[in-house]
């Protein structure tokens, strides 16, 4: 989250906790406490150090985002840093991030912040973004989820509209559950307001052949069916290097790999 909370840390923790499904007994072994000062910690009689903060961010999962917010609800300065993407300290990652994208080609992929803003894109999915979507969702900061569920986005073109929107929203509100996240939620209020004609499935169950939930986009009068894996930074350190996520399409079946191929050898 980006805004400071004022709330003490004992309830901070405790929301994660609860997020989490952990009872107090639960964390405290796990983090090799006494469930009596877990229970102090939360409820505000014993002000925890900074390393007993860190020691229960790392075992409930706490992005680094938060442990930062946890640390200064505690009293403490920060420790892990923020640095923009275009810093110097960030040069390897962005290298990294650019060698996955080019190394994707022909097929999409695209690397999205926290809020699922867009970083940056390579080319194929530049040439999938350039058809059909409105010049003002482009416009920064241009975000994947509206523009794929935007009406003057990708929306129209998804002819399995209804079954992606159901997969994408049902990811958006688990992350939003998980972390408590408000501008999350806010984006996920946004797009479960935007209109769709098509039924939406409470259950994903697999059509004939599906092995996942494919997204099936009109593209020139063809069909192109994908599905999209997504890989974050195994190893970060840093705030904005841990919410980098990388989202790379896949042809779910021949047709669109053989006419992706063909695409990107014309524009060479």
């Amino acid at each position: 989250m980006t805004t400071l909370n004022t709330r003490p840390v004992g309830a901070l923790l405790r929301d994660h906790r609860i997020r989490g499904r952990l009872s107090q007994l639960d964390l405290a072994v796990q983090a090799g406490v006494s469930s009596r000062h877990l229970s102090f910690v939360e409820n505000g009689r014993t002000r925890p150090s900074r390393e007993m903060i860190l020691k229960l961010a790392e075992h409930l999962d706490v992005p680094l985002r938060d442990r930062n917010q946890l640390l200064l609800a505690g009293g403490y300065a920060p420790a892990y840093p923020e640095h923009s993407l275009r810093s110097p300290e960030m040069a390897p990652v962005r290298a990294a991030v650019r060698q996955v994208l080019a190394a994707h080609e022909p097929y999409p992929a695209l690397t999205v912040d926290r809020l699922y803003n867009i970083i940056d894109f390579n080319s194929a999915a530049g040439t999938l973004l350039s058809e059909g979507v409105s010049p003002a969702l482009l416009a920064s900061p241009a975000n994947s989820l509206r523009i794929s569920l935007h009406p003057e986005g990708f929306a129209p073109r998804i002819a399995n509209l209804g079954e992606w929107r159901a997969h994408l929203l049902r990811r958006l509100h688990r992350q939003v559950e998980q972390t408590g996240d408000g501008e999350l939620g806010a984006l996920y209020e946004e797009l479960l307001a935007l209109p769709c004609e098509q039924e939406e499935p409470e259950v994903e169950l697999p059509g004939p052949g599906d092995v996942v939930v494919p997204m099936r986009l009109r593209y020139q009068e063809r069909e192109l069916v994908f599905f999209s894996t997504l890989a974050v930074i195994g190893t970060p350190l840093d705030v904005t290097a841990s919410e980098i996520v990388v989202e790379s399409f896949f042809p779910a079946d021949s047709a669109t790999a053989d006419f992706l191929t063909r695409h990107a050898r014309a524009a060479r």
